[in-house]
């Protein structure tokens, strides 16, 4: 079975085409190949194929075999690779997830994509839309015991949960212990994303993320979405800020006038395999 290994700053999953490929068991797949070692070593596996009501369609599954709704950087490697790979000619491409339809705007330079803007949508901020068990409209600096501290989350639904905490140093904090366990936290109905976020100006803001089904990784899209957007509620931040996350940066905006996220950035091919099924 023919692969393309892609990432989008450091934030790296198994691609392939099921234009050409048959995969009957995705979730097992993505766990042999995410394996470092024993495998190709990724943060999942992202399926690419037809669509009847966009131009393409994106499935995502987790290192761990889980089923996510979305991805922010997985939806613009999809737009370098169906560009690129000669799938399309088109500069604005529409992309079915499991969270809805995603509208790609792609930079194209000398017939390479430098950089791709993505429509995530509305956040979602009621407590049974992100999911989380928790009452009231909104949850925003909600207190929440771990590992004998007492930290503040702001819950943030991007077509996929988010738990944004702000820390004084995202470096030097416990986001393996501390991810972990809000992960797996009886108020999240389908586990969560956790964000460990750091506001350096009003128009920037760096983090580290733990991501349900994968563990730290080196970005997540959604997730600097999710951070802005508490960011802004919070009253720490303007609309639109830089993101910057262990693997390199995002610039995101939460427009007030249609109340979307845009997140514009880069994206990369890692190389070419075929993967050996014994």
């Amino acid at each position: 079975m023919r692969f393309t290994k892609m990432h989008g700053i450091g934030n790296d999953y198994v691609y392939i085409n099921t234009f050409e490929e048959t995969v009957t068991d995705p979730s097992a797949l993505a766990v042999a190949m995410s394996r470092p070692h024993f495998g190709i070593g990724a943060d999942g596996l992202v399926l690419i194929g037809p669509a009847s009501e966009a131009d393409f369609s994106m499935r995502m599954f987790n290192a761990d075999g889980s089923e996510g709704e979305m991805c922010g950087n997985a939806v613009r490697c999809i737009a370098k690779y169906v560009y690129e790979r000669g799938l399309t000619r088109q500069s604005r491409v529409r992309l079915a997830t499991a969270s809805g339809i995603k509208t790609l705007e792609l930079q194209i330079d000398a017939g390479r994509v430098r950089q791709v803007t993505v429509d995530l949508g509305e956040p979602q901020l009621a407590p049974a839309a992100i999911p989380v068990n928790l009452p009231g409209a909104r949850v925003l600096n909600h207190p929440i015991n771990v590992r004998g501290q007492t930290l503040h989350m702001s819950c943030v639904g991007m077509g996929n949960p988010h738990a944004v905490i702000f820390v004084d140093d995202p470096a030097q904090f416990d986001v393996h212990g501390i991810g972990r366990q809000i992960e797996h936290d009886a108020l999240f109905p389908k586990r969560t994303n956790v964000e460990f976020v750091h506001v350096l100006a009003p128009d920037q803001i760096e983090m580290r993320v733990w991501e349900r089904g994968s563990g730290e990784t080196l970005a997540c899209g959604t997730g600097a979405a999710a951070a802005l957007v508490a960011a802004v509620l919070n009253g720490l931040t303007e609309r639109s800020a830089r993101v910057k996350l262990c693997g390199g940066e995002l610039q995101v905006t939460w427009n007030p006038d249609d109340n979307h996220i845009y997140q514009s950035g880069p994206a990369a091919f890692v190389f070419d395999g075929t993967w050996l099924d014994n």
